[in-house]
C-alpha cells in the first residue's frame, strides 16, 4: 500500500519507522513543521522531503494528531480521498468519533478504522519516536457494526507487522470507559503525586516505585489535556472512586487502626494476584 501519516511526532513519527523498517509499503508523511518532515526524510522512514497536501494517491491515511484536530483533520480530508481507502486514527478517546467518523467516511466512499496504539515515552515529539515502540505492545480497534470488516483486517495485519503482539477489539464506548482507567488515571495520579514539597528531596532516597509514580507526570499538557476533558465524565467516576479509597486508608492511619489498615492492604494485595493470574493465562 502507499500510506500517509498525518502529524509525525512520537506516535506518528513511530509509525512511519515501523512501516518503513518492517512491511513493504511506501510510507509518506505530513507535518506543519517542515523541519519534522525533513529529518523524517534524512532518516529514510518517509519518502517525500515537503509536506505532503493531495490525500487522493493514497490507499491508507493514519492520522496522528490530538483528538480535536484529528477530527477536524479526518472531516475534512475524507472528500479529498480516494474511494476504498482506509482512513485511521490512533486518538486515545473514540465514543462518538468513531460513530461519526465512520458515517461520514461511508458516505465519501472511504472506509474508517478507529484504533489506539497502547505504546509510548515519557517523552514526545519526533525526536523521541522510534520504530520499535511498538513491538509486544497491544492495539486496540474500535470498530462497530458498519465498520468495514476487510478495512479492519488491513489494519490489523498491518499493526502485527509493525511489532504489536495483541490485537484487542472493543466498542469505542467501551474504549473509552476502560482506557480513563488504565491510562488517563494513571496520568492524573502521576501529576498530582509530583506536586508534594517533598519532591524537592527525593534524590538519593527513591527507588522503583517512586519512578513507576512518576514517570507520566511529563506528559504533554496540550494532548492530555485534550483526552481529559473528552473522556470527563468517565475519568471523573475515576478519580471519585480512588479518592473514596484513599479516603479509605487516610481514615485507618489516621485512627491508628492495624486491622483495617491490613485488610485495605491485603484487599489490594489479592486483587493484583488475581490479575496477574489472568495475564498469565491470557498469555498461554
Amino acid at each position: 500500500m502507499k500510506i500517509v501519516v498525518v502529524g509525525l511526532g512520537l506516535i506518528g513519527g513511530s509509525y512511519c519507522k515501523a512501516i518503513s523498517s518492517y512491511t513493504e509499503h511506501e510510507v509518506y508523511g505530513s507535518d506543519l513543521d517542515e523541519r519534522v518532515i525533513k529529518s523524517a526524510y534524512d532518516l529514510k522512514c518517509i519518502k517525500n522531503s515537503e509536506n505532503i497536501t493531495d490525500f487522493s494517491i493514497f490507499d491508507m491515511v493514519i492520522v496522528c494528531l490530538h483528538p480535536a484536530p484529528a477530527k477536524k483533520f479526518m472531516a475534512e480530508c475524507i472528500g479529498k480521498m480516494k474511494k476504498g481507502a482506509i482512513l485511521s486514527d490512533v486518538c486515545g478517546i473514540k465514543g462518538q468519533m468513531v460513530c461519526d467518523i465512520t458515517e461520514l467516511a461511508a458516505e465519501n466512499g472511504v472506509c474508517y478504522v478507529g484504533t489506539h496504539p497502547m505504546a509510548g515515552k515519557e517523552h514526545f515529539g519526533f525526536d523521541f519516536s522510534d520504530g520499535t515502540l511498538f513491538i509486544g505492545a497491544n492495539f486496540i480497534v474500535t470498530p462497530i457494526e458498519k465498520t468495514d470488516k476487510n478495512s479492519v483486517l488491513t489494519v490489523e495485519k498491518l499493526a502485527l507487522d509493525m511489532g504489536f503482539e495483541h490485537i484487542v477489539e472493543a466498542s469505542p464506548f467501551d474504549h473509552d470507559s476502560i482506557i480513563a482507567y488504565t491510562s488517563q488515571l494513571a496520568h492524573v495520579v502521576s501529576g498530582a503525586y509530583v506536586k508534594s514539597p517533598t519532591m524537592q528531596k527525593e534524590l538519593g532516597f527513591s527507588a522503583g516505585s517512586f519512578k513507576d509514580m512518576t514517570r507520566t507526570a511529563t506528559m504533554n499538557e496540550s494532548m492530555w489535556t485534550s483526552l481529559f476533558i473528552e473522556n470527563k465524565e468517565r475519568l471523573i467516576f475515576e478519580i471519585d472512586e480512588l479518592i473514596k479509597h484513599l479516603g479509605e486508608f487516610r481514615e485507618a492511619i489516621d485512627n491508628g487502626d492495624n486491622a483495617r489498615l491490613q485488610e485495605l492492604i491485603r484487599q489490594g494485595r489479592i486483587l493484583k494476584e488475581e490479575n496477574i493470574k489472568k495475564r498469565i493465562a491470557e498469555d498461554e
